[in-house]
């Protein structure tokens, strides 16, 4: 996947919500899961890397917030 690929993906995660997100891991994991090819099978499972790292980003963004106003 080339370098406008990659910079795609990132601008659509900060945009992204995180029902959005969700759905399109679902559907990413699954071409996982029918891909034979392993440099593909490799950029997946970093493309879900990302997915991961970002609704964990905004859970403790959510946290912090929360505990921030509760103060």
């Amino acid at each position: 996947m080339n370098k406008d690929f990659w910079k795609t993906l990132y601008a659509w995660l900060e945009t992204a919500s995180l029902e959005e997100i969700s759905a399109k891991q679902q559907t990413v994991r699954q071409l996982l899961g029918e891909s034979h090819d392993r440099d593909l099978k490799a950029d997946i499972r970093r493309i879900l890397r990302f997915m991961d790292e970002e609704m964990v980003a905004r859970a403790e963004l959510a946290n912090v917030m929360r505990l921030s106003l509760a103060h």
